[in-house]
């Protein structure tokens, strides 16, 4: 069964930098892109990034492009999430997502379903 775990959230002073781990069992990256949510209390849910292994392709929402990359490790079946200059406005749950699509078509269209989702990973970013 396919399955995704967080980890790597944490306290951090404005801007410094965390490195969050998705840890994926049961499924190929050949198959499903991997994509990075957060939500922060009283807003909605925002896609954060992606990458699709097959083509090689990743996708940052703007406001953390520049700051933020995408990597995977195919050996240990980790996707993360390094986070530098974090903000007080990065301040959410973080989550990563599992699903078959292209980022390219994610980045197209942001309303695309992903059905397999980890725990979430707690972020907040102080002052």
């Amino acid at each position: 069964e396919v399955q995704l775990a967080e980890s790597g959230g944490g306290l951090v002073q404005a801007g410094g930098s965390l490195r969050l781990s998705c840890v994926t069992s049961g499924l190929s990256f050949d198959d499903y892109a991997i994509a990075w949510f957060r939500q922060a209390p009283g807003k909605e849910r925002e896609g954060v990034s992606c990458i699709s292994y097959r083509d090689g392709g990743t996708w940052y929402v703007n406001s953390v492009q520049g700051r933020f990359t995408i990597s995977i490790d195919t050996a240990g079946n980790t996707v993360y999430l390094q986070m530098n200059d974090l903000k007080q406005d990065d301040t959410a749950v973080y989550y990563c997502a599992a699903e078959d699509l292209l980022c390219e078509d994610y980045a197209s269209d942001q309303s695309y379903p992903f059905f397999i989702w980890g725990q979430g990973t707690q972020v907040t970013v102080s002052t």
